[in-house]
């Protein structure tokens, strides 16, 4: 059988097609898909920003590597849909307005729609009006807000503030993530959840969206 980890060093090398093509056989494999995300696809991207912030990697290394792992969630997708369950909840997601940066973002969401969530993924540089209007009309319980620079992180203050505003604050969670942002500074924006990566964001809002769908 396939080991996962080669998926995590195929992803490393930037080889999108061989990466989809590993990935493919250890669905095939009965891998679980959750397995499959952890130990090849986030593992690997967590050795690449590891490799960027020593500086041993430069943005067009990490753009490959983005492009393999945009092709290794296409791959795992059709998987992913037949995993939501709307009745564990619906998590809106977004980077904040101003940045493009998605890695993170698009790691969460096929991590938390790999746990059964139903994810509402409005992309990248999403404006406060945006988030709340997905939230209010997909009745979610979480909106999960990246940001991968210190610069747009403000935004994170402000949609809290927009959603205070908004009246739905007894209504939905917010969740913040993303290179920059630190637990303290949820606690000081005002924001409910701090996730420090992928795993931890969908098993705080698989949690959550558990005990809000049972009251």
């Amino acid at each position: 059988m396939i080991d996962l980890h080669t998926i995590a060093l195929s992803l490393q090398a930037g080889k999108a097609t061989e990466t989809s093509a590993l990935i493919t056989q250890a669905v095939q494999e009965n891998y679980a898909l959750e397995d499959i995300l952890k130990q090849g696809l986030i593992a690997g991207m967590e050795a690449v920003e590891h490799r960027f912030s020593r500086n041993e990697i430069g943005i067009p290394q990490v753009l490959v590597v983005e492009r393999a792992l945009n092709m290794g969630i296409k791959t795992l997708t059709p998987l992913l849909n037949a995993c939501e369950t709307a009745g564990k909840g619906t998590v809106v997601i977004g980077t904040v307005k101003g940045d493009i940066q998605d890695t993170d973002k698009n790691l969460i969401s096929v991590m938390m729609r790999g746990l059964g969530l139903r994810v509402i993924d409005l992309g990248a540089a999403v404006t406060s009006e945006r988030f709340i209007h997905a939230a209010e009309q997909e009745k979610a319980q979480i909106i999960a807000c990246t940001a991968a620079r210190t610069t747009t992180m403000p935004q994170m203050k402000t949609l809290v503030q927009a959603i205070n505003t908004a009246g739905i604050r007894d209504q939905v969670k917010i969740m913040v993530s993303g290179d920059p942002v630190t637990e303290r500074y949820c606690e000081v924006i005002g924001a409910d959840l701090y996730a420090p990566d992928a795993v931890r964001a969908a098993e705080l809002a698989e949690a959550h969206c558990t005990h809000n769908m049972g009251n």
